[in-house]
């Protein structure tokens, strides 16, 4: 699921990332169970048959340092789950959420004390809202889902599957019995997270119920549905499906269930078929509510329609879920022409074996008539999977390239761009990123780059719109521009912006390869750039200090320059006592590396006596 949302499992060490994982069966714990033996079980049994440990081993394997808790109530575990998932990322104590439910059929116990108690289905199958319905199946299953928060996600350029607007959380309190469920509480969950969300039930158009096929349960459900939507048009009913007609009940694991399911129908705009629905049950006033059933898979929608959806799972504890979903906002427009050159697609796996396995996964999907582009796997690999001991690289010109060399590779062949080897250490290596001041300028510099490399110009563009109020020229003519423009480059009022530019564009396109910096630092206007990679402020804040702070150095006395001596502080101090008052030292940069300003005749008479000790030098274009 991590990788799948193109997050690498590695990179969550030490962050806030919250846990929350919904279970209610205890079948290990059964089989582990020695009835005849009280004194049983080893040093490992509780750390391995707890229900708390489903969380807290997820934590303790990825690292994380955000709420971790397991969630048993019933058959709604999982969507309880996701909704404290998404209220730690609302309430900032996550900033990424992991929601999963699972249930597994381990031991036959589960199912017989269900079948006693009545709840099973006599003819093997979920009839929900149907005449026959007369209990559930039980499935096993289990899902994942990752949140994080909309705008960190649209930062990020994350692909977002799709929008939870609100949930709710209620319990049925004293209802007909402790296991019957309670209508009102139903309706008061489901309005209270359609307030949640800042919507109406006009805005629903499905959903996903929780439908367990009991004569009981789906007339008490359907009402509930009825009297929150009783609004709606006639002929615009609300569709109402479960996909216990599909799977089977989940338990645990069912809201999860639902909730993908529900994705999915939002990210197809189609709303899949409800098995099992032969005759309606006759205990559903089917006529006294706007309420349907796709009994046939069938188009959701006019395609100009925003789809929500709403999602309820009910625990026999009395425990009720809510959540309301909205179908993902539109991708943000990507160029889709320009592509480098080469790309180095990069694989890792535990051993060889596995490796050869993910290559030919890889060359299959590569090799497909509708692959993806290259560039879009290289990304996806390099970012968004954990980097294992066992490494390929592979460099190509596009994707059937790709496919072809991984193919090869994967037959026993050494060669054709392929390379493999073994890591010594699968940590995160420490990585600096580290910003120049004024001097590095030159025109035309990094031209080849912009027209090369998507990410480089995007990043360029950016901060070019960003400066084209604040500066006399356009950024990139004075860069890339013909001879009258790019002489204004020397001038600090557009030499500042433009390495500002320059380095904050290639510290985005290191980044859109995967490689994150550990530590930033910059000098002078590196500073900077180092600044606004930390969050310290944002890009548009920079870019406006850097414009300010060129155009009121560029209106100081031009009489005067700065020159770089290789010598230590104390010999450059010997070398410019002869012009004391009109050369001083300005920085030092290093134990052999100081930097000296002044009046332009002096600072040459410094250099030319640095030259004739045998030391170099060289004025600084700042």
């Amino acid at each position: 699921a991590l990788e799948s949302g193109g997050v690498a499992p590695a990179s969550l060490a030490e962050s806030r990332t919250a846990v929350h994982v919904g279970m209610s069966a205890s079948d290990y714990a059964h089989l582990q169970a020695d009835g005849n033996n009280p004194y049983g079980g080893s040093a490992y049994t509780a750390s391995g048959s707890s229900h708390s440990m489903a969380s807290g081993r997820l934590a303790y394997v990825l690292g994380l340092h955000g709420p971790a808790t397991t969630i048993d109530t019933a058959c709604s575990s999982s969507l309880v789950a996701a909704h404290l998932g998404v209220q730690n990322l609302r309430n900032g104590e996550a900033d990424l959420a992991i929601a999963a439910g699972v249930n597994l059929m381990l031991s036959p116990l589960g199912s017989i004390l269900c079948s006693r108690a009545r709840m099973m289905s006599f003819k093997g199958r979920c009839h929900t809202f149907d005449a026959a319905a007369d209990g559930y199946v039980r499935g096993e299953g289990g899902g994942v889902l990752v949140m994080k928060r909309l705008s960190d996600a649209q930062r990020d350029g994350d692909e977002i599957l799709a929008v939870i607007r609100g949930s709710a959380l209620n319990q049925d309190g004293r209802s007909s019995g402790l296991t019957a469920p309670n209508g009102k509480a139903q309706q008061a969950v489901i309005r209270a997270a359609l307030a949640n969300a800042g919507l109406s039930p006009a805005d629903i158009s499905y959903v996903e119920a929780h439908g367990t096929g009991t004569s009981l349960g789906d007339p008490i459900e359907m009402k509930a549905l009825g009297e929150v939507f009783s609004q709606r048009p006639a002929d615009q009913p609300l569709m109402v499906a479960s996909c216990k007609t599909n799977i089977g009940h989940l338990e645990g694991a069912a809201g999860m269930a639902g909730l993908i399911k529900t994705v999915l129908a939002l990210q197809n705009r189609t709303l899949p078929k409800h098995l099992h629905m032969k005759d309606p049950n006759p205990m559903i006033p089917w006529d006294q509510y706007p309420l349907d059933v796709p009994r046939e898979t069938a188009t959701w929608g006019a395609d100009d329609t925003v789809l929500r959806a709403g999602v309820s799972s009910f625990g026999f504890s009395g425990t009720n879920a809510h959540m309301i979903l909205e179908q993902a906002p539109p991708a943000p427009a990507r160029d889709l022409t320009a592509e480098p050159a080469a790309t180095m697609l990069v694989l890792s796996a535990k051993n060889k074996a596995a490796l050869q396995d993910l290559a030919d996964a890889y060359a299959s999907a590569l090799g497909a008539a509708s692959a993806p582009r290259l560039s879009d796997f290289a990304a996806s690999a390099a970012i968004g999977r954990s980097h294992l001991a066992e490494r390929l690289s592979v460099t190509a010109a596009d994707s059937a390239d790709a496919a072809a060399s991984l193919r090869y590779y994967v037959e026993g062949n050494a060669g054709r761009g392929v390379s493999t080897g073994w890591a010594l250490s699968t940590g995160a290596p420490e990585i600096a990123f580290m910003f120049t001041g004024q001097g590095a300028q030159r025109p035309g510099m990094a031209r080849e780059l912009y027209e090369s490399e998507p990410v480089f110009r995007d990043s360029m563009d950016r901060c070019a719109r960003i400066l084209e109020p604040l500066l006399d020229r356009p950024l990139l003519s004075v860069m890339w521009g013909g001879a009258e423009d790019t002489a204004h480059l020397d001038d600090t009022a557009f030499t500042q912006p433009g390495l500002f530019a320059l380095e904050y564009a290639l510290s985005e396109l290191w980044r859109s390869w995967g490689v994150e910096p550990s530590v930033v630092m910059g000098h002078s206007v590196g500073e900077y750039v180092a600044a606004c990679l930390a969050r310290v402020f944002s890009l548009e804040d920079g870019l406006k200090l850097i414009a300010a702070r060129g155009r009121l150095m560029s209106t100081l006395p031009r009489d005067g320059i700065m020159a770089a001596i290789f010598a230590s502080e104390s010999v450059t101090r010997d070398l410019i006592r002869g012009d004391t008052g009109q050369v001083s030292i300005a920085a030092v940069n290093g134990p052999e590396s100081t930097v000296v300003s002044g009046r332009t005749d002096a600072v040459t008479r410094v250099l030319e006596n640095a030259r004739s000790k045998g030391l170099d030098g060289a004025p600084l274009k700042v």
